[in-house]
């Protein structure tokens, strides 16, 4: 696949600026790695170093590399992504350049580390339809669900995931939970959990939780509403 080259610079630019940024290089290297679904024996090949010198980068043992260094890693992994055809790359792009209304997205935050997803969902009030909540998350969304399913293209849709599918889409206003799964389900990401506002548990279409067990997804409800959901995480400092 040829890949437009001003696409590819403003990626590698966007993920060195975010690992060298962050107050956890290691983690940001290694949430990047994960991402582009590149093993640290395949990366510390191609940049012929020891599988460890990765390792200890992404773990913290070792000083956070110079930002050369962090060049060279993204455009190792860039390179990895090109030679299988791409497919990566042109995901976390789509993401990068589609613009999405704003009355799509009320909200939408990255987190510098993973926070625990049960005290994510345990500020917002949720209660639990399927799934497990022992998990850790990078970010939110908080979606209009009926907004985002009548006015946005599937690469549009992809964009609410911001920069990384490790995290809670929350859906507002909705009805039976059916139309974000079904969204969800013919989309080519797929989020770690989706929080359903404004509805019961008991009013959940039943095959909501049949399609987020497909897709390991956990799903929660809560009834809490779109303004306050908004003020709490945004006061949150995890």
């Amino acid at each position: 696949m040829s890949m437009n080259s001003g696409v590819r610079n403003q990626l590698a630019e966007k993920m060195a600026g975010e690992i060298t940024l962050s107050d956890s290089p290691g983690l940001a290297l290694k949430k990047w790695r994960q991402n582009f679904e590149i093993a640290p024996g395949v990366l510390s090949d191609r940049l012929s170093i020891s599988p460890s010198v990765i390792s200890d980068y992404e773990s913290g043992r070792r000083k956070s590399p110079g930002t050369a260094v962090v060049g060279k890693i993204v455009d190792a992994l860039l390179a990895i992504d090109e030679e299988k055809g791409g497919k990566q790359i042109e995901k976390f792009s789509t993401m990068l350049f589609s613009n999405v209304v704003d009355d799509v997205i009320y909200d939408l935050h990255e987190y510098e580390n993973p926070i625990a997803l049960k005290e994510l969902t345990d500020a917002i009030g949720c209660t639990l339809l399927c799934g497990s909540t022992d998990q850790s998350i990078f970010g939110y969304t908080v979606v209009n669900s009926l907004n985002a399913i009548m006015q946005l293209s599937s690469n549009e849709f992809n964009r609410i995931y911001g920069w990384s599918t490790e995290r809670v889409l929350i859906f507002t206003n909705v009805s039976t939970g059916k139309s974000p799964m079904v969204a969800i389900r013919v989309t080519p990401f797929k989020p770690r959990c989706v929080v359903l506002q404004g509805i019961e548990s008991a009013d959940v279409h039943p095959i909501v939780e049949k399609m987020a067990n497909r897709d390991h997804i956990t799903v929660l409800c809560t009834g809490m509403d779109i303004d306050k959901i908004v003020s709490t995480l945004r006061e949150k400092q995890w």
